[in-house]
């Protein structure tokens, strides 16, 4: 008995690692099987910003336009915008962006509704590609969502250089990644456009536009980053132009109060203004129309955490820009002072309330040239 007792103990410490193994590998495989990442991933996006304007210009409209006669439109509400968006992952390296802006219908939809419409395959960090309709890398505003700006919109400069292909909604491919200088994180992004806008047939010439934006960070703490674009291209045979530079800073000032910066400046051919004209009715030289402008935007942003309120913004945006400096000079400037309040976490909610204030060196009656303050509350909802 003793020898078939001795036995079974001897059996049973020779088979008990095999079932420990056993136990381990069933365990490691769900556990694997657990941590595998499904595709396709969906992420559902929206944006409501709807507002009520009050112009208090000299019977000029809500829309910045002022009337020598007739009735005008001095207080409106208005939906600026209602954008449904889906991010779709189809695997860890590819993407596919759609999103569209159902608050154009209330227009002519032409050259508008969609916006983004784009695929975007990432190798790695320092090099991912990007085809189709996006906002190609030109500047600060380009790479920040309109319903996380520190103002009510982009500033003027931002639609201008929209309008000469450099900004905004674009059509074409672009390459994007970071590296490192030393100590300094660097990232670049090289595009080449179309350069006539969203929602094209196809390319209005055989003109394309090639741009290029290199960012330089050097203060990872205060998060001081100095911005360089550049760009050349063709428009009907024309040779164009566009640069700028940008820097931004986010200082902690306290454990509530923070307070960041931006300025920027941008110069460009504006071709599109030179072949709206007639022909007798400009110079010969494209270059003779150009645009220019620079704005500084800060912000004092105060953390509150009380109850559904998150946080108190106040910032005052002051902008400069001239569309047509060389020929029939005209500068606009822009006063954007505005109070925001934040409700949830990365704006899922806001209340805006401020004025945009407009002063031109020269009015020019019935046209947007015009001096203007308008009153704006805005309200905005975001997944």
């Amino acid at each position: 008995m003793n020898k078939i007792l001795l036995l079974k103990i001897v059996f049973i410490l020779l088979i008990l690692p095999l079932f420990m193994n056993a136990q381990t590998a069933t365990t490691q495989k769900a556990e694997d099987s657990e941590s595998v990442i499904k595709y396709p991933q969906f992420q559902f996006k929206g944006l409501l910003q709807a507002r009520y304007l009050e112009s208090f210009g000299d019977n000029v409209d809500v829309t910045g336009l002022q009337h020598s006669t007739g009735e005008v439109t001095q207080s409106s509400f208005d939906i600026k915008r209602m954008r449904v968006g889906l991010n779709t992952k189809l695997s860890e390296a590819t993407e596919v962006v759609i999103l569209v802006n159902l608050a154009d219908f209330k227009s002519d939809t032409k050259g508008k509704v969609l916006e983004n419409a784009y695929g975007k395959y990432t190798f790695n960090k320092y090099i991912a590609l990007t085809g189709g309709q996006f906002r190609p890398a030109f500047g600060i505003e380009e790479l920040v969502p309109v319903d996380i700006i520190k103002s009510f919109d982009f500033s003027n400069q931002y639609y201008e250089f929209g309008k000469n292909g450099w900004t905004s909604f674009q059509i074409g491919a672009s390459a994007n990644g970071v590296f490192d200088i030393g100590k300094i994180p660097v990232s670049y992004a090289v595009s080449i456009l179309n350069g006539n806008g969203k929602n094209q047939e196809m390319d209005n010439d055989n003109g394309k536009q090639y741009s290029t934006r290199w960012v330089f960070e050097l203060s990872q703490k205060h998060k001081i980053n100095i911005g360089l674009n550049g760009g050349i291209g063709k428009r009907s045979q024309e040779k164009v132009f566009a640069l700028g530079a940008d820097i931004t800073s986010d200082f902690r000032l306290t454990d509530r109060f923070t307070f960041d910066l931006q300025i920027e400046y941008k110069q460009g051919t504006n071709h599109n203004l030179y072949f709206s004209l007639p022909v007798d009715g400009r110079t010969s030289n494209v270059d003779d129309y150009q645009m220019r402008g620079v704005y500084f935007l800060p912000n004092l942003r105060y953390v509150v955490d009380y109850k559904k309120l998150t946080s108190l913004e106040l910032s005052c945006r002051y902008e400069s820009f001239d569309n047509n400096y060389k020929v029939n000079s005209n500068v606009r400037q822009t006063f954007t002072p505005m109070i925001s309040l934040e409700f949830g976490k990365a704006y899922l909610g806001r209340i805006e309330m401020g004025f945009e204030i407009d002063r031109y060196d020269k009015n020019i009656p019935d046209t947007s040239f015009y001096d203007d303050e308008l009153f704006l509350i805005q309200i905005q909802l975001r997944l």
